[in-house]
């Protein structure tokens, strides 16, 4: 796949003719608006552990802003960067919940996270990692994503729905919120036919003006459904309740050292293949990826990534990830780090103007994220079905990301499936020259995700 003439060095594109900057702004409209939901949730997360939540406002629009831009000025790539979700839910409800731990001790555990990540990315260990994953498997992840961010469109405007039964099952067409979405969607569908510029970010408004004037008109029944009017318009809370009370004693105790390794593990693990499968499947989506298959600045766009976590430590919120919404702001063209910028500058904003965005439901931004999944499904055409040893991988990779909820966990299948089956094949195989070549990297992969799937039940049994 072409890099489509990218540019490692964003400073040099100030004076480029062939950037449209009207369109990278539109585009980081388009990934802000997408992502603004964080503004609201993540507070609301990590709430539950004590912490308080307009200090955790203000810092989840500030590490978010500040991130975004460095991702932009530094690695020249279109991505947001948020505290992840999974993240802060691990972070809330099992360090902090079933573990019983505080809420410092998880903050000191995401700072040596991130301490750990940079050290990582130096050393271009995970730099190593993304090279090494193969074309037909990088082009899965583009469409395992897209498969992912639609069923979070479907669950946040209500037509997938929990089901104890099914597990999942479909939601009731009449209600509010798929009437939003709904709206959205054709707004958007409509716009991009007539081939009108910002189709995405004209449909988040419509469904969002939409939304908004039914809980105007009827506002018991919109709150239900968690659509309201915004509650105000300027709103600023200061950090001082948060920022810089992670607690770093907890690890020195020698009976606490191995409890705190599995957190700070856990963090690692999700947030580094998290961030890996977005990065290389948003980058292939916006035909980024270089001849030889490998994303552009992709170790500045890690140290971004493991910097801004280790910052999320010290000002108060949970592990710092790159954001598959991104993919919104890349279909509305966003191809340099100018539609980030755009995108940080909004979350810096949004400290100020908070009440707007938290405002903004879920089930208004769920038509963007169904209309790129969608859009990043194409990429299945360029998979080589016709090898197995590829394609099985590959369809695990795209099946398993949506109905894990989880990015890294259809990775890690992939991945491993793709070493094992194609270490058989290459010992039933003679010839040397018909041999698969399985890189070191692959096969150091599989070994750790072989240990973080079996070692926990092996472990119990001694």
């Amino acid at each position: 796949m072409k890099n489509a003439g990218y540019k490692e060095n964003f400073l040099s594109r100030f004076g480029d003719k062939d950037v449209d900057f009207r369109r990278e702004i539109r585009a980081g409209i388009t990934t802000f608006l997408a992502m603004a939901y964080i503004i609201a949730v993540n507070p609301a997360t990590l709430g539950a552990t004590g912490m308080n939540q307009n200090a955790l406002v203000t810092a989840t629009c500030l590490v978010s802003g500040l991130a975004t831009i460095l991702m932009g000025l530094y690695a020249n790539l279109p991505f947001g960067l948020a505290p992840g979700m999974g993240l802060n839910a691990y972070f809330a409800y099992t360090v902090c919940g079933t573990m019983g731990i505080s809420w410092q001790v998880a903050l000191a555990a995401v700072f040596v996270e991130g301490i750990v990540f940079i050290l990582l990315s130096l050393f271009k260990v995970r730099e190593a990692v993304v090279q090494a994953i193969p074309l037909n498997l990088k082009y899965a992840v583009t469409a395992g994503i897209g498969m992912f961010i639609a069923f979070i469109g479907f669950v946040d405007s209500g037509v997938v729905i929990k089901n104890e039964a099914t597990f999942v099952g479909m939601g009731a067409f009449t209600t509010p919120k798929v009437a939003v979405a709904a709206v959205g969607l054709f707004l958007i569908v409509v716009l991009e036919k007539k081939k009108v510029k910002g189709s995405i970010l004209w449909g988040i408004i419509g469904a969002t003006i939409v939304a908004w004037g039914y809980a105007f008109i009827n506002p018991a029944s919109a709150e239900f459904f968690g659509i309201s009017m915004p509650k105000g318009v300027v709103a600023f809370a200061p950090l001082s309740p948060i920022a810089g009370k992670l607690d770093l004693g907890y690890m020195m105790n020698s009976k606490n050292l191995l409890t705190f390794i599995g957190i700070v593990f856990t963090f690692l693990f999700v947030d580094f293949f998290d961030t890996v499968g977005t990065l290389v499947g948003v980058a292939s989506r916006a035909n980024m990826l270089k001849e030889d298959g490998s994303v552009p600045n992709v170790g500045k766009a890690l140290m971004t990534d493991a910097i801004a976590t280790t910052a999320a430590g010290l000002v108060g919120v949970s592990a710092i990830a790159t954001y598959v919404e991104s993919a919104a702001g890349v279909e509305e063209g966003g191809r340099t780090g100018f539609t980030a910028i755009v995108t940080g500058v909004l979350f810096l904003l949004a400290m100020f103007f908070s009440p707007l965005f938290v405002a903004i439901p879920t089930c208004a931004t769920a038509p963007a994220l169904i209309y790129v999944g969608y859009l990043m499904l194409e990429s299945v055409k360029n998979i080589d079905f016709s090898d197995i040893t590829e394609a099985l991988p590959a369809f695990l990779i795209i099946a398993l990301m949506p109905l894990t909820y989880s990015i890294g966990d259809g990775l890690t299948v992939g991945i491993l499936s793709y070493v094992i089956i194609n270490l058989i094949v290459n010992f039933t195989v003679k010839d040397k020259a018909k041999k698969k070549k399985i890189s070191i990297v692959m096969l150091v992969l599989a070994v750790i995700f072989i240990l973080k799937l079996f070692l926990p039940a092996i472990m119990k049994l001694f």
